[in-house]
């Protein structure tokens, strides 16, 4: 059976650096999600997103292709993260995603126990200067941005909350990348082998 391994975690607890490194290691094909924000530096249409405008994504949500959507209020602006039909076709292959708690329940909701989440935690104060340490490295850091998603996931990922969504396998971000790659690509052989 194919799976559609998802990585989910709170704001700059390492899924991206993760997500990359499954991708180039593991024969799993990727799931990019759509945004209406704009693209930021070093990234690449198709490659972590698809960038739409709001006009695309109204489209493609009355014409049923939508699966599941976020808006987030920021400081820029409403954004908007989706997954379309078109993002996964679990037919060629399991697939690797990576978006919210929220995504992952919708997700899941769709595709049943062919969805695995994979939950990376970080200590918060580490997680907090992480993201401040990469925020500074952009052209025009966006501080209050980052404020307002360090914020809002210690509602998103409340312990009630990931207890509702079944989540039960965590893996730590807390020391070096390599051990949780490790550890995270160990677990996804498994489940591989055993389908």
């Amino acid at each position: 059976m194919n799976r559609i391994f998802y990585i989910i975690g709170k704001s700059s607890s390492g899924k991206d650096s993760v997500y990359k490194r499954l991708l180039s290691e593991l024969k799993l094909t990727p799931i990019v999600l759509y945004t209406t924000r704009p693209m930021r530096e070093n990234e690449q249409e198709g490659r972590e997103y698809h960038f739409v405008s709001r006009d695309c994504f109204e489209k493609m949500k009355s014409s049923g292709d939508v699966i599941e959507e976020r808006k987030y209020n920021t400081v820029h602006g409403e954004w908007i993260y989706f997954t379309a039909r078109n993002s996964i076709d679990i037919k060629r292959g399991s697939c690797l995603g990576i978006g919210t708690l929220e995504s992952y329940v919708k997700i899941r909701e769709n595709f049943g126990s062919a969805v695995v989440p994979i939950y990376i935690e970080v200590e918060d104060g580490l997680r907090l200067s992480r993201a401040l340490e990469r925020e500074r490295l952009e052209a025009m850091p966006k501080y209050a941005e980052l404020c307002r998603r360090f914020l809002a996931d210690s509602e998103d990922f409340s312990e009630e909350n990931i207890k509702s969504a079944g989540i039960e396998k965590r893996f730590s971000n807390d020391g070096a990348m390599e051990d949780c790659i490790s550890e995270i690509t160990e677990y996804i052989n498994e489940i591989l082998a055993k389908s």
